[in-house]
């Protein structure tokens, strides 16, 4: 490929035409009409950002519970604890499995056993693949814990039957760039029982407000990422800003891995909602054929030795946005990285560090260690399932993939 010829590392949904054009066309109804459809949820309101959803969440649940401390897995993006920290609550952190996202449900009953103030569990259905939710959910109805599960990676994916985000009380997805369906930044709660949603709405009103600016901004953007959101322009807009932030020696701005505690809380105009609406119709396309190139890569890696690919399990249906391997030996990893770091094929990582490794977080986060994040984030590296990705090449990542094993 070329130096500058660059798939973005996750399966987000391009924008053509027909999607920004939708811009100045009059909505048929409203775009939580088209998610409450698509998820089968009781209740579905659009936000700034996933992480303003689960802030606004957090808020609501404040209103109805006097507890304070939240369960978080030890693998998962820097915002959630931000989120937490900023809502006036306290952050425990649970270890995941070694080999996938699920918590380690000795430790998840554990902690609710030993601490009558844990107000909610925040499952993360991360890189498409929904947790095991059966016993999860056992251990938090047994102790009146609110589960709000975190969907920023997993639209689409399904559990039993059900859609990943009508599983638990509370869910939030994201609506941000790379992320599926996209309206550049954007996020949704989505509430599933109906008496839950006085309070979440009361939070809403009282810290949403309209910022015209700031939307302005954001369509503006939109149009950016209709015009760079594609092989030959998106090195410039994700590897150009990656080696200027590694010439700083700012790694984790360099992984897209620093954030501010202040995050937006702005209404979301429906001049941008009509961008989702009109991705949303081939939302069930794009996410079989991203299932599809999952599906080639784990079916050509599942018995290499020396590799675990994160599948789905039994019970549940992955999106797969990207596809997630597990070195045996972390030099595998780096190997990996380094070779295919400016090859373009989207190969890259989830999180460089466990949640205790960001030193900016270190102050609200509790000081233990979790072995089992800790060895997936020295081993893991994620393929991607772009609608940008050929057959070649992933023939010539399967390739490479297997000499470096």
């Amino acid at each position: 490929m070329s130096i500058f010829r660059e798939i973005p590392p996750t399966a987000g949904l391009p924008l053509y035409l027909n999607d920004v054009l939708s811009l100045f066309m009059p909505a048929k109804r409203p775009l939580e009409a088209d998610f409450k459809e698509f998820l089968g949820a009781n209740f579905v309101k659009v936000t700034y950002s996933g992480t303003a959803a689960f802030y606004l969440i957090l808020e609501g649940l404040k209103e109805i519970s006097s507890r304070k401390t939240v369960i978080i897995p030890a693998y998962i993006c820097p915002l959630v604890p931000l989120a937490i920290k900023r809502a006036g609550l306290k952050v425990e952190i649970c270890d995941i499995n070694k080999n996938n996202f699920n918590f380690s449900l000795d430790a998840l009953e554990e902690l609710c056993n030993s601490n009558e103030d844990i107000l909610a569990v925040v499952p993360t259905h991360l890189a498409g693949i929904p947790l095991e939710f059966t016993a999860l959910e056992k251990i938090c109805r047994e102790k009146n814990i609110f589960i709000i599960e975190d969907c920023a990676q997993s639209l689409g994916a399904e559990y039993q039957g059900r859609k990943a985000g009508t599983l638990g009380d509370f869910s939030f997805f994201s609506l941000c760039r790379g992320k599926g369906l996209t309206i550049y930044e954007g996020g949704v709660i989505v509430i599933n029982k109906k008496e839950y949603i006085p309070a979440v709405e009361h939070a809403f009103s009282r810290l949403v407000k309209k910022d015209i600016f700031s939307e302005a901004v954001k369509i503006i953007e939109i149009f950016g990422y209709w015009i760079f959101y594609r092989p030959l322009l998106f090195w410039f807009i994700f590897r150009l800003p990656q080696l200027f932030w590694n010439l700083q020696g700012n790694q984790n701005r360099a992984n897209i891995e620093y954030f501010e505690i202040n995050f937006p809380l702005h209404e979301v105009s429906g001049f941008r909602k009509k961008i989702a609406q009109s991705g949303i119709s081939r939302l069930g396309r794009e996410i079989a054929a991203q299932k599809e190139k999952a599906r080639y890569y784990i079916e050509n890696l599942k018995n290499i030795s020396g590799l675990t690919v994160v599948d789905e399990p039994a019970a549940g249906k992955a999106a797969f946005p990207f596809v997630t391997l597990i070195f045996s030996e972390a030099r595998q990893k780096e190997m990996a990285l380094k070779i295919f770091n400016h090859s373009g094929f989207g190969v890259s990582q989830i999180y460089e560090l466990p949640i205790t490794g960001y030193d900016y977080l270190k102050a609200m986060l509790p000081d233990k260690q979790f072995p089992n994040a800790a060895y997936l984030a020295e081993r893991a590296i994620t393929l991607s399932t772009s609608t940008f990705l050929s057959k070649k090449g992933q023939d010539t990542v399967l390739s490479i993939m297997k000499k470096i094993v």
